[in-house]
């Protein structure tokens, strides 16, 4: 994490587990004890099939293995806006979304009319966002998109918000201050774009996950594919939403890749009701941090879950279970 991304809710949050929070830990550690009924706990995830999903199938494993007295309940959903929205109508308790998402929640942005009382247990994992096109196309570039049809998500995910804020940043947005054409933005989850880029239907396919997706593998052996650099556009999205975006790279050797390539990085949030019981967050950090090689297997390769990275959440605080738990565990 560099300096950049240390915001002033993070500096914040930092200062708050380093104060007087051995009390909030003693009454989680109370809470979270090993008898009384399973606490049953519904997490909205994402697609069948897709990373979230894996990752919420896994921890229920997880969890039920650790003899917890907890249960999580994956539920599929459109992922990280519609999570979001669950999460605020209590349909569910837990749930996973990309860092910009839950930010525009919690104040109150669009497309959510109003602050959504949503907190963070940790930030699991980051996004890298992939701008594919075929090879042999003529797209090279996001202004090149203009006018063409592109595959920009499902409706209510993750990938469609980072998708539209990056055809604006390009003017491709269809403003009226724009002088490009628009791009012809079709909503679609990832097996149907791989299926349209495939086809020819679409020329280019946005996709925020882990790398490699194995989708995109699979996709990048049957055709010739140009992965589209993106980090031009950081800054520009910095700017106008915060650091929950960053610079990241596409290494060579993924999907065939000769060099490496530049992207957008975007991190993935583990969050929680702000009613759910401190005992019962305390009791599902700790399976997530005892377990969280076999959480990451089947969504990113090579990934890390750390403290210092878990705790960065932007302007999403943490749960007040989630600060005992790290206070009490890492000091």
């Amino acid at each position: 994490m560099t300096s950049a991304e240390v915001t002033s809710a993070e500096v914040t949050r930092r200062r708050l587990m380093g104060l007087g929070l051995g009390a909030l830990a003693g009454v989680s550690a109370g809470c979270s004890g090993d008898s009384g009924p399973v606490r049953r706990l519904r997490l909205a995830t994402g697609p069948e099939g897709g990373p979230y999903n894996a990752f919420g199938q896994a921890l229920a494993q997880a969890v039920a293995a650790s003899g917890r007295r907890i249960e999580i309940v994956p539920v599929s959903t459109a992922a990280s806006v519609d999570n979001l929205r669950k999460l605020d109508d209590g349909s569910v308790e837990l749930a996973l979304a990309m860092a910009d998402a839950a930010e525009d929640a919690v104040l109150g942005r669009e497309p959510f009319p109003r602050p959504t009382a949503a907190t963070a247990l940790a930030r699991v994992y980051v996004n890298y966002t992939h701008l594919l096109v075929p090879a042999a196309g003529p797209v090279r570039s996001v202004g090149d998109l203009a006018g063409r049809p592109v595959a920009s998500g499902a409706a209510g995910s993750g990938v469609q918000v980072v998708a539209e804020r990056v055809l604006r940043a390009a003017g491709l947005d269809g403003a009226p201050a724009s002088e490009a054409a628009a791009a012809d933005e079709r909503q679609l989850g990832l097996a149907p774009s791989v299926s349209a880029l495939r086809e020819g239907s679409v020329d280019a396919l946005f996709w925020s996950g882990g790398v490699p997706t194995p989708a995109l593998a699979d996709l990048a052996r049957e055709l010739p594919l140009r992965f589209l650099p993106l980090d031009a556009h950081v800054g520009a999205l910095r700017e106008r939403y915060g650091p929950v975006y960053s610079a990241v790279t596409l290494p060579a050797g993924v999907y065939g890749l000769t060099e490496p390539v530049g992207t957008i990085g975007v991190g993935n949030y583990l969050l929680a009701r702000a009613d759910l019981p401190p005992g019962a967050v305390r009791d599902l950090l700790q399976v997530v941090f005892d377990r969280w090689r076999d959480l990451l297997r089947e969504v990113t390769a090579g990934a890390r879950l750390e403290p210092r990275f878990a705790i960065s959440t932007g302007e999403v605080p943490l749960h007040p279970g989630a600060v005992a738990h790290y206070r009490s565990v890492y000091g």
